[in-house]
């Protein structure tokens, strides 16, 4: 008698996508079924957290199906990402500001993936993106507009490149960033969970906000916190702490280049509303007419933090190093090698921070823009 091999059943796919628009449904049902009180405001502060993440997974399922996303590499000293609306002039912009050739033209959607290029500047060597055009409803998905605004996360200063005749882009562009919890040009709150060993439970250190102690546990507890210990030392809202236990938010610097402002002759005020409404600096520039490009990349330059020092072993060889501002001779070394911080304990500079040429000064002396330092082992 030959036995029969039994035929193995396929396995059943797992609908992902469908249970997570499930667990949606779910959600929104109860949220909308709440009454909206003192009473229930903790509860629907937790379910809004726990509706926008379902949401960004849906987003992120369809995304892997779909194969669509960006790979952005970062290098160079500092990353600045050009973001706006389709045909504000970025491609224009980014082959003035670097070495690229981005396609340019006078329609929408030129741009359809991350186009890279450097910026030299004072030395250093500043990588910018020209991102792909942004449109409505981006954060949900429109357009790639989800991978887009997340590959933005990567950079260190966003440049909004917004055409002077139609500011209303700027605003439809920060809703999206707000949708995404992408907040630019405000200071994070300074939240802190720190895990413990288990059966600790939730301990408080100190609470500088509104929010009673136990509505932070209760929080805590539903977000499936159990062992931590936890520190607010700010001022906020309930959605701000669920945003930043969950560690949804992401605080970005951003500036304006307010383009084409050959075609308008009232820019100057324009910039000025723009400035004071979004607390962004203003940069007004022409990529026809090539106007302000150099006071662009100034701005993009002051705005990244960063500084350019002089490394001079032998009192003539200069060699530039980036350092954020605010930087002492301890980080120099630092930057360099880590072997080199452990034996320097002093260093001749000379520039703007000392008071005189080959000034000899300790590791916390902090430098400043086009400083030469000269440093010196510990043994001499």
């Amino acid at each position: 008698m030959i036995a029969m091999a039994e035929e193995k059943k396929p396995e059943k796919k797992v609908d992902k996508k469908g249970a997570l628009e499930a667990k949606l449904g779910e959600y929104q049902k109860e949220y909308s079924k709440t009454k909206h009180n003192k009473a229930t405001n903790l509860h629907l502060g937790i379910l809004r957290a726990k509706i926008a993440d379902v949401k960004k997974e849906i987003v992120e399922a369809g995304k892997r199906q779909k194969g669509e996303g960006f790979f952005v590499r970062k290098r160079g000293d500092a990353t600045v990402a050009l973001l706006g609306f389709p045909s504000a002039g970025k491609s224009s912009l980014i082959n003035l500001l670097a070495n690229t050739n981005s396609k340019t033209a006078a329609y929408a959607f030129t741009t359809t993936t991350i186009i890279p290029g450097t910026m030299m500047y004072k030395d250093s060597h500043i990588q910018i993106f020209d991102m792909p055009g942004i449109i409505e409803d981006a954060h949900k998905g429109v357009g790639g507009g989800k991978s887009v605004l997340s590959a933005l996360k990567t950079s260190d200063l966003v440049v909004f490149v917004v055409d002077v005749g139609n500011l209303g882009q700027l605003d439809m562009i920060m809703k999206e960033l707000d949708a995404l919890h992408i907040k630019i040009n405000k200071k994070a709150p300074r939240v802190d969970v720190i895990e413990l060993e288990k059966n600790t439970g939730i301990e408080i250190g100190f609470n500088r906000s509104d929010i009673p102690d136990e509505d932070v546990i209760e929080i805590l507890t539903e977000l499936r916190f159990h062992n931590v210990f936890v520190r607010i030392g700010d001022k906020l809202t309930l959605d701000e702490l669920i945003e930043m236990v969950m560690g949804r938010s992401s605080y970005m610097k951003g500036i304006i280049a307010l383009n084409k402002i050959d075609t308008v002759p009232v820019y100057e005020k324009l910039g000025t509303e723009l400035s004071k409404k979004w607390n962004m600096e203003v940069i007004p520039v022409s990529a026809t007419d090539r106007k302000n490009i150099e006071l662009l990349k100034d701005g993009i330059y002051r705005n990244l933090g960063i500084m350019t020092v002089y490394l001079s072993p032998d009192g003539k060889e200069m060699n530039p190093l980036i350092l954020k501002k605010g930087a002492d001779i301890g980080d120099a070394a630092a930057r360099l090698h880590t072997k080199l911080m452990d034996v320097t304990r002093s260093a001749y500079v000379t520039g703007p921070s000392a008071k005189f040429d080959k000034q000899r000064v300790g590791v916390e002396h902090e430098l400043k823009e086009g400083d030469k330092i000269t440093f010196i082992r510990g043994d001499r």
